[in-house]
């Protein structure tokens, strides 16, 4: 499953002003991956894009990705840092 958590990684990074604040963390929930993508405050509209486009073209990609491997994946968007 790195494969979807790694295709996410990129394109947030590539996304975001600050590469170094993002980052990306996997989990399962329920039999679903769960991707999460934390970005430093203020930069999770650039991630989200109007009226959710980007968002969602990026979870149409990680769904893409994920079905290869006959998985569901779900990607979500947070602000700031992860929970430690």
């Amino acid at each position: 499953m790195g494969d979807v958590r790694a295709l996410v990684q990129v394109v947030a990074r590539a996304l975001a002003d600050d590469p170094s604040q993002v980052t990306v963390t996997e989990g399962e929930h329920r039999g679903i991956s769960v991707v999460e993508v934390f970005m430093a405050p203020g930069e999770l509209g650039r991630l989200i894009g109007r009226q959710g486009r980007t968002a969602q073209a990026l979870r149409t990609l990680a769904q893409t990705t994920a079905e290869r491997d006959g998985r569901k994946v779900q990607v979500e968007f947070r602000d700031g840092s992860p929970r430690r």
